[in-house]
Parts: C-alpha cells; structure tokens; sequence
C-alpha cells in the first residue's frame, strides 16, 4: 500500500463518501470500505446511537444478565429475513459467522456426517476452518484445515450433484453436512443463477444437508436487493452469514441466522446450549449490538436496495459506455446494484520485461501483469483525480466500484468521468508513469 499516495497519507476527517486528508485534500472513497461502508463513514445516526449508550451508561459484558440489545436485533433480523430464519448468534468478525454456520450444520447431523462442500471461487475468512472453505488464490500456502474439504464448480448444479454423489458411504447414505455458497462471489464479480440457487435448495431439502448463504460482503442492500438471494421469492437457506455494514461502518459485529428447527436440533438442550453461544467473551457485546440495531434501521428506512439500484442506474450505463470506448484496454464489466467490477486488459508486453525484473516471486505470479495494469489506473485515479478505488485480491483482479450507498449519482458521475480521462490516457502510458514513479522507486 505504500507503493501509493494513500498509504503514506493521514486522513483527518471522513464523512459519507468523502475524506479529507491532512493536507487538505478531499478524496472520494469510492471503495465501500471493501463492503463494510454502505453507511458511509461517520454517519450521524450510527454515532448518535453509540454517543447514547455511551451517555446513559449501559452494561456491556455481563451474558447472565438479559440483554436487550441482542434481544432486539436477534427480533429486528427474524422480522426482515424469509422464512424461518430467526435464530441469531452475534460473533465479532465474518469469519467467525461462516466458523459458527459450520459448526451448527456439523452439530445439526451430530457428527455423522463427515464432509462439507464449498465453491472452487470463493472467499469466506482466513481463520484455519473458513480459510479451508475459500477457494482461489488465497491459499497459496498450505495452513491445515477441518477435515471432508470438497470443491465444486461455482454456479454448476451437476458438478455439485457430483461431489454429493462421490461423498456417498458404502450404504449409500449421504455423507454432506453443509454446503457453502456465496450467491453473489465479490472477490470476483461472479453471480450464481436463481436456477442454480433454487436447484441447490432442492438437493440439500432432499439430501438433509445444511445450506449455508454467506451474504457477509452483499448483505444490507450492497446489489440492489436486502440480501441478494431475496431477490429469488421463496428462496430460503437453512443458514446466512453477514457481517461488514451489519456493524454500520463502526462496529465489530457479525451474525449467523439459521432457521428455527436446524438451530434447535443442534443446540437447544442443557448438555449443548454452550458448546457455541454465551461464555464467548465479546458475543453480543452491548454497544456493538446497539449499533448494529441502529445500522439495520438505517437500512430500511432509507431503502438502502434502492439507493443501490438508483446508482446502478448510472453505474451500468456509465460503464458499459466506457467498454465500448476502450476495447481493448477493458476485458469486461460485471456486477450488480452498487457492486461492480471492471476487468482491465493486461496485454502490453512491456510488463513480461518488468516481470523478469522484480525480486521475489511476483514475477512468477500468474495474475501479476492484470495486477500491475490495474494498479496503474488505480493511481492515476488517486493522483490525479482524488479518487480512492482498490481492486479484489482473488480471481481476475478486477477494479471494484463498490461506493458507499450513501453516495449520490453525482458521485457516481464523477468517478465515471474520472475513470474516462483516466483511461483516455492509454494503459501504456499509464504503466509506464506507474513503473518508473511507483515500482522503481522500491528498488
């Protein structure tokens, strides 16, 4: 990161969309806070919320006292979520909500099943379980991992039929407790098809094997819908995941919702009900649950999948004109409400010779050219044009256009020209801007 303006600046204020660093600059962030900022930063309603707990002085810690603040968005989540989805367990980070999900689906078949499917692009954590289930380039290095591990390929019924199949004991029971699925994969822009997701609603129905949706990116409005699977009328996992804005861009809270019954079968006796719920220290802490509470009304109230969709309406066009104005420098565009990625041509032969030429092993990494292309625009974005834009770690890289959802179409606008007067530039200049400013400089 300090290969770029950002990481070396101090950012003074943030509010909405917008920072403002030290010096005066005033940036958009056109990052989302990498999911976690539909609200913006600083929104005034989220810090009212937790200025009030703070002032009334509420109880935090204490799990054998009630606490209404778990009571109440555990109550607030199985009012917005179909179905039965009702059972709420609050863990601090989105790995620790996929960590918990598997756990229960595990608990739920009390160990008599033995393997777990997730999708071959995929992320869902880092922790040694969640970072077992993420597919890609993340797991380069090989951590140990829970056992049963299956891949199958993202959106492809057959080849999930497959695995199931292949998983089969020698009296052809079923041997699959959970299958994990992002229905929308943001790390690469990649969206499974309601014909898939309704076809993966039936075999797990028919198998007894526990859906898990892991929502932690896509949750509270991010592609134009609550959650995207609720796009899909009827359409009910046994189990989701979210996290990210669940906290409104100031705290650190997760969840996992399960449906009533897989919840209760698992862990709703005396010898089982601690084995995942109360004596965790920061489950359900007292201000990051008010928060959350506060995050979720925000969302609602506000229409959050509508200020979604009001910015795709700018988005989707904005940048498919700009697909059609450079061919050749942009592969392709996919996305959906606010969530979107631009998939930069990687072509130029200068980057084999740069290749050759940087220590260690970035050279060898096959994604290294798309990375430095995108890297270059994303500087140029910065440098020239106070625009904060990243891109995803897994998959093809792309460039992500994430904005808050309190980000206004004029926004959306602005970072559409910029990209245009970006890209005018052509992607040879701008690499070679990026190498000589940026990459040489580390030598």
């Amino acid at each position: 990161m300090t290969s770029f303006g950002f990481g070396r600046e101090l950012v003074e204020s943030a509010e909405g969309a917008w920072l403002r660093t030290r010096d005066g600059r005033r940036i958009l962030d056109f990052t989302g806070g990498v999911g976690v900022l539909n609200h913006g930063h600083n929104h005034p309603r989220i810090l009212a919320a937790r200025a009030r707990f703070q002032e009334n002085r509420r109880m935090e810690v204490h799990k054998t006292y009630f606490s209404p603040y778990v009571a109440a968005l555990s109550h607030n989540l199985a009012q917005l979520l179909p179905g039965d989805l009702a059972m709420s367990f609050f863990p601090n980070s989105g790995a620790e909500a996929v960590e918990g999900a598997v756990k229960l689906a595990y608990k739920y078949h009390e160990g008599a099943r033995n393997t777990i499917l997730h999708a071959d692009i995929s992320f869902h954590g880092k922790l040694l379980g969640s970072g077992s289930l993420t597919g890609g380039a993340q797991n380069h290095f090989a951590f140990p991992g829970i056992p049963g591990v299956r891949r199958f390929a993202y959106g492809d019924l057959d080849s999930v039929r497959a695995q199931v199949e292949q998983a089969r004991d020698a009296r052809g029971r079923c041997d699959v407790y959970a299958i994990l699925i992002e229905p929308f994969s943001a790390s690469t822009m990649t969206v499974c098809s309601e014909e898939f997701l309704r076809g993966l609603r039936e075999l797990c129905t028919a198998e007894d094997i526990v859906l898990v949706f892991d929502e932690i990116y896509t949750g509270w409005g991010k592609t134009g819908s609550l959650f995207h699977f609720m796009r899909y009328p009827g359409l009910v996992p046994d189990v989701l995941t979210t996290s990210k804005s669940f906290g409104g861009g100031k705290s650190s809270i997760s969840a996992y919702i399960a449906r009533e019954p897989v919840f209760r079968k698992a862990y709703d006796n005396l010898a089982d009900s601690l084995m995942h719920s109360t004596s965790t220290t920061y489950y359900g802490f007292g201000e990051e649950t008010a928060t959350a509470i506060e995050a979720v009304a925000i969302a609602v109230e506000d229409d959050y999948p509508k200020r979604a969709r009001m910015l795709e309406d700018v988005l989707l066009p904005g940048l498919g004109a700009l697909h059609k104005r450079y061919p050749d420098d942009i592969a392709d565009i996919r996305g959906a409400g606010a969530l979107w990625g631009v998939f930069l041509d990687s072509g130029s032969r200068m980057l084999d010779l740069v290749g050759r030429l940087i220590p260690g092993g970035l050279g060898r990494d096959p994604q290294f050219r798309t990375k430095v292309v995108t890297c270059s625009v994303i500087n140029a974005l910065y440098r020239d044009h106070g625009v904060y834009a990243y891109y995803t770690l897994n998959g093809r890289n792309p460039l992500v256009v994430g904005p808050p959802l309190v980000a206004e179409p004029e926004d959306a606008e602005y970072f559409l020209d910029s990209l245009d007067a970006v890209l005018a530039k052509g992607l040879p200049r701008l690499l070679t801007d990026f190498v000589r400013e940026k990459v040489t400089s580390l030598w």
